[in-house]
């Protein structure tokens, strides 16, 4: 659920999105791709997720989010879930300059014969909202990594 103005709920997952798509609206997708091993400017920002610890924890609920949400179950529910939880909890963690190396595939590769499209993408955002709302990550927080995450829609989203 994104706030507008930290007051307001609105379901709004495509904003963040849209607002990354301007930005990068020349980028190439090799560019995108370049952009995985981004993160957030702010070092605080894993102390404020609650570090390792925390992302599991967000990872689990995030999970059950899309395994709950039709819009995302069928990509989820055949898949050896405790890895795909790993490896996001390792990426996330680099992402947000956390002690974790993401060793996983790119984004492009993992998701190319998935044929995501762009409402599962939106739904798994956000659950991923969700999951960092219920373990009280702050509102601005959670956007420096969204912001981060956000260019990878363009490999994500094959349909």
């Amino acid at each position: 659920m994104l706030r507008i103005l930290g007051f307001v709920p609105i379901f709004v997952p495509i904003f963040v999105l849209t607002a990354a798509g301007i930005i990068l609206s020349g980028a190439a997708v090799t560019q995108v791709a370049a952009q995985e091993g981004a993160k957030v400017s702010d070092a605080s920002a894993f102390k404020e997720f609650g570090e390792k610890a925390g992302l599991i924890k967000i990872m689990d609920d995030f999970m059950l989010g899309l395994l709950k949400d039709t819009r995302t179950k069928s990509y989820f529910e055949g898949v050896d879930q405790k890895h795909v939880k790993e490896m996001l909890v390792d990426q996330f963690c680099e992402a947000l300059q956390g002690p974790c190396v993401y060793k996983g595939a790119q984004m492009g590769a993992i998701h190319k014969e998935m044929g995501v499209n762009r409402e599962a993408f939106n739904a798994l955002v956000e659950q991923l909202q969700f999951a960092m709302d219920k373990n009280s990550v702050p509102f601005a927080t959670q956007n420096k990594l969204l912001a981060v995450l956000a260019p990878m829609h363009r490999v994500i989203i094959t349909k």
